[in-house]
């Protein structure tokens, strides 16, 4: 997440350090960070922190805590203000299991129009465009606070009735921006209930169907908590990833809804104008309240392998605003409700060492282990693996999926090959096709690529280690091997490789009785030019005093894919010297 240096600094009387040095911090504790640019830092958010941390407040309390510097204000820790009355909005929401919770809210009066500098500033500031005033309200609070929000055209939705359901298979929208969508029934849509319009991809992207624009003077705000696969799901099929899909699909916790609404509606107000007059809040599920979580010191330090004392782990939980309730070694710990990923003794654990700091850990060996480890089955294939080298073959290692097979994978990396593979056999194939096609360049002619898998397949109910080669032989044996000492390879220099297909050609010549073939071998590759990568002979034979020497030549260029005219220059250019040393091109 790309955040702001001196948004940061909103969040703090004392001066921060240098931008730098917040990076070093952030990086040597909690996040690391991608890119520091002027007064914009990148911050690598993972999921289990992207509920609260993909946003400039949260990651501002991580710093409190990694300095020690107190956060002046916390808007998740203030007040909220008394519910209004829903009247002239009500939210009808049909699939509760997709849906925690739906806020709404009807400001009339509003004048649409550009930002107020400081706020177009602050957006862009973190690679944000600015649209409106009320657009960039909803996207500043979202980036402030982490919640979500949209705004539409309150005239565009009759007797301000919302519904959120399922959509209906093929049906469309137009997003922001113009593009249309087609929808699955397992898509959710933001519908205006008298008319049954989609007006937004739920937890995506508003549709143009209830668009702000200039002429808008009344607006309906929404902030919700929508179903994190759900909302995952759809993003990745419509291809369409926002900034509000991400924050959704790492399932931030419904109560934030509330702050959202809270911060923006008092955001809008002062930018746009107007007056809050309704107010529309569903939770389809009861509120939820953290859960105490608890863990022993004498568990924190054996685990990291620290020394840190009772005062010193309570601090570090209190700087990140946990309750803690100590009693003997066992410390219970309630985490704020913006903390969902707080839920076992080693959540906590790892929250207490980055704030105090992984240098605290001292680094140490491994205890020896008292017993070897059992390397005969490694050994037994290592045998199997050097017998079939030594026999010519050339080890493949082929990937684990096949297009059938017993075992189908619920999410594929290749969608044309779903399951895990029951046989070695295809994905042979595969390979000796591919190697055939490339041996020319490698092998001489008369020579062909031979080789050998040991891996494992999937069957219904076992696993188990088979040997594939392209060719009948004989295998040996996969057996356990206490005493094998597998062979060591010496690898070669390395030498680089052309991108570009190399192309074939056969030339034959007769020569006089007494002329080895190396002779005439020099005398090709020394007129054949540099294109030339490989040179072999593959046919002798002797007539009427005279001997024939067949060769195969492979050209191949580093930089290019090479025309005929280009070979064939080479060719007539080795023909040449042969009939100027009398030998005969057949």
């Amino acid at each position: 997440m790309k955040i702001s240096y001196n948004w940061l600094q909103g969040y703090f009387d004392k001066p921060l350090p240098r931008i730098e040095k917040v990076a070093e911090s952030y990086t040597f504790h909690s996040f690391e960070i991608d890119e520091v640019d002027g007064d914009m830092l990148d911050v690598n958010v993972l999921p289990n922190r992207s509920a609260d941390c993909l946003s400039h407040r949260g990651l501002a309390k991580s710093l409190s805590a990694i300095l020690n510097i107190p956060m002046k204000r916390d808007p998740l820790a203030e007040d909220l203000p008394d519910k209004l009355p829903s009247k002239d909005l009500s939210v009808s929401i049909k699939d509760a299991d997709l849906v925690s919770r739906y806020m709404c809210a009807r400001v009339e009066g509003v004048k649409i129009g550009p930002s107020p500098d400081w706020l177009r500033e602050a957006i862009e500031a973190v690679g944000q465009r600015s649209i409106n005033n009320v657009v960039d309200a909803t996207n500043y609070v979202m980036l402030d606070i982490g919640q979500p929000l949209h705004a539409f055209d309150a005239t565009k939705i009759p007797e301000g009735a919302i519904a959120i359901r399922r959509a209906k298979d093929n049906e469309k929208i137009t997003i922001l921006g113009g593009e249309e969508c087609s929808l699955t029934n397992e898509m959710l849509v933001v519908t205006a209930y008298q008319n049954d319009t989609p007006l937004a991809v739920a937890g995506v992207k508003g549709g143009v169907g209830a668009e702000l624009s200039e002429e808008t003077t009344d607006i309906i705000v929404e902030s919700a908590n929508f179903d994190g696969v759900s909302v995952r799901r759809t993003a990745q099929n419509l291809k369409l990833f926002t900034d509000a899909s991400l924050r959704f699909q790492n399932r931030p916790t419904p109560e934030l809804v509330a702050y959202g609404m809270r911060d923006v509606l008092k955001l809008i107000t002062k930018i746009a104008g107007g007056e809050v007059v309704a107010l529309a809040d569903e939770y389809t599920s009861p509120p939820q309240t953290a859960t105490p979580v608890l863990v022993s010191l004498s568990h924190v330090n054996e685990l990291l392998g620290s020394n840190f004392t009772h005062d010193e782990v309570i601090g570090a939980y209190e700087r990140l605003g946990f309750k803690c309730i100590v009693s003997g070694d066992v410390i219970t710990v309630t985490p704020p409700f913006e903390r969902t990923d707080i839920l076992i003794p080693e959540d906590l654990i790892e929250e207490a060492v980055q704030i105090l700091g992984y240098d605290r850990v001292k680094s140490d060996l491994l205890p020896d282990t008292q017993t070897k480890p059992d390397q005969s089955q490694f050994r037994g294939i290592e045998k199997a693996k050097d017998q079939l080298v030594a026999d010519g073959f050339t080890e493949i290692s082929t990937q684990s999926f096949a297009k059938r097979g017993d075992i189908v994978l619920a999410n594929p990396l290749d969608k044309e090959k779903p399951a895990l593979r029951t046989s070695l056999k295809e994905n042979m194939q595969e390979a000796l096709a591919k190697a055939r096609q490339y041996s020319p360049r490698f092998l001489p002619p008369k020579e062909h690529p031979k080789l050998f898998e040991i891996g494992t397949v999937f069957l219904k109910n076992i696993e188990k280690i088979e040997i594939e080669t392209s060719e009948n032989t004989q295998l040996p044996k996969l057996e356990p091997s206490t005493d094998y000492k597998p062979k060591k390879e010496t690898l070669g220099k390395y030498r680089k490789f052309s991108i570009y297909p190399f192309v074939l050609r056969d030339i034959a010549l007769w020569v006089p009785y007494g002329i080895k073939s190396d002779t005439v071998s020099d005398l090709i590759v020394a007129n054949a030019g540099k294109l030339l990568v490989r040179i072999d002979i593959f046919d002798t034979f002797e007539k009427d005093g005279r001997v024939s020497y067949a060769f195969r030549l492979v050209f191949e260029s580093m930089e290019k894919t090479l025309t005929d005219e280009e070979v064939n220059f080479c060719m007539e250019s080795v023909n040449k010297a042969a009939e100027a040393n009398g030998y005969e091109v057949r």
